[in-house]
């Protein structure tokens, strides 16, 4: 029947996993749970049991923090070891009590062996609780082994040691011979791969022969290095281009990255606020989503949470994997929403052309193949600034620092770091920024 339930054929998410520890906490019961959730109560049951933190350990005596016997604070034995002829201090203080007695019976709690099957909610006091192993349920943590138990079952060969080796010993000797992947698979269907697996083995160096016998595999050059996208649709719920046109908002603010050259990882975070035209940048060591979230912290405690909040209401971005944790970026430091995030449709740069406009005048600066390693934080600054003090004629011919003057005010620009550069000191070349590349 549990299939007839509304919503219980999909995963738990964060939300549901943070519900699960509130109830738990009040003592709630799976099936109460499980009716609010729209699940069957045994999904609460194998979640609860399945993610429980079990690395939360209480000292056993005084004495010895590793005694686990239900005996030990009654317990008078000496030397059941038999290793000290005279020894005369207690057995519940050595660190092999619990291995050499053989009266050793490990102390548990009725609760922990059947539902809820954790310490949540329980009436005794942590301190005055005498049980040696305690279990927890936390969401954060559940939903973070979810997700990696989710990424393993998708890494990997879904092939046995025994499978692969017999594979080999058909494909291996063929490519040695100079014939292709497609013709190997074309005579020998009892293989039961595509051409494009074979490749795919042969790269991870799976098999005996490698890429340097295939005949034409070392002739082409590497292909460059595209951005990585998000995987993981689910994020986008709610967050499509088509959902962010429904707004129809008057302005905006756009967010990319731009990245080095090879030799270095640093990754430049941009911002570009379609009303004003105003361009920022922000230096980051990686191309991660705990890097970007290290900038909206930044920004928010040197602006303030409610300045953050207007000045930030809407981003729109792309589908980079930098960007692939919205939850933790619309979160402030506060713990209350400073943001929404919304995305582009795939391979539709043109969506926020805007700030693809104001990357062409980064790169005049920076041009590509050049390495971020010797930029500073102060160096963006600077550029940024002349980037925004060149007239618009979108504007009026107005400088977008003129313009964001009026409407966000000068404490908002101070906190951006941006400057006005007079009109006949304006540089947009690679002069403007003198480092080693």
């Amino acid at each position: 029947m549990s299939k007839y339930i509304p919503g219980n054929q999909k995963h738990l998410t964060l939300e549901d996993r943070l519900y699960i520890e509130q109830e738990l906490n009040k003592g709630t019961s799976f099936k109460d749970i499980a009716r609010f959730l729209c699940k069957d109560p045994t999904t609460v049951s194998k979640e609860v049991k399945a993610h429980r933190l079990s690395d939360w350990y209480h000292k056993g005596t005084f004495y010895n923090a590793h005694n686990f016997c239900i005996h030990r604070y009654k317990c008078r034995k000496t030397n059941v070891c038999g290793k000290i002829v005279l020894c005369g201090v207690k057995c519940t203080s050595c660190p092999t009590c619990n291995q050499t007695c053989k009266n050793f019976q490990k102390e548990r709690c009725i609760r922990l062996d059947k539902a809820p099957y954790v310490c949540n909610g329980c009436d005794k006091q942590i301190n005055h609780c005498t049980i040696a192993h305690k279990y927890k349920y936390d969401a954060r943590f559940a939903n973070r082994k979810y997700r990696e138990k989710l990424v393993d079952s998708r890494s990997g060969i879904n092939l046995t040691k025994r499978e692969l080796h017999a594979k080999d010993k058909i494909i291996s000797p063929l490519i040695e011979n100079g014939q292709s992947p497609y013709q190997i698979i074309t005579n020998h269907p009892e293989l039961n791969m595509s051409v494009r697996t074979v490749y795919s083995y042969l790269d991870q160096g799976l098999f005996t022969a490698r890429n340097v016998d295939l005949k034409r595999k070392v002739k082409f050059k590497p292909r460059k290095c595209h951005k990585t996208q998000i995987t993981n649709r689910a994020i986008f719920a709610g967050r499509t281009y088509t959902d962010f046109c429904e707004l129809n908002l008057a302005s905006f603010t756009e967010m990319d990255t731009v990245h080095s050259s090879r030799e270095s990882k640093k990754t430049i975070l941009t911002f570009f606020f379609t009303r004003e035209k105003l361009f920022l940048a922000f230096l980051m060591n990686r191309c991660t989503e705990g890097a970007v979230r290290l900038v909206f912290d930044r920004l928010e405690r040197r602006m303030g949470s409610y300045e953050f909040i207007s000045v930030f209401p809407y981003l729109l971005t792309d589908r980079g994997t930098e960007f692939g944790d919205p939850e933790a970026l619309e979160t402030g430091i506060n713990e209350i929403q400073r943001t929404s995030i919304y995305y582009c449709d795939p391979m539709r740069s043109g969506q926020k052309g805007g700030l693809e406009q104001a990357h062409t005048m980064l790169r005049t600066v920076l041009p590509k193949g050049t390495s971020f390693e010797f930029l500073t934080q102060w160096d963006l600054n600077l550029i940024a600034s002349h980037i925004n003090s060149t007239p618009r004629d979108s504007l009026g011919g107005r400088t977008p620092y003129d313009v964001a003057l009026e409407t966000l005010g000068e404490d908002v620009l101070n906190a951006f770091q941006l400057r006005r550069i007079a009109p006949d000191e304006v540089n947009l070349t690679p002069k403007l920024i003198r480092f080693n590349k």
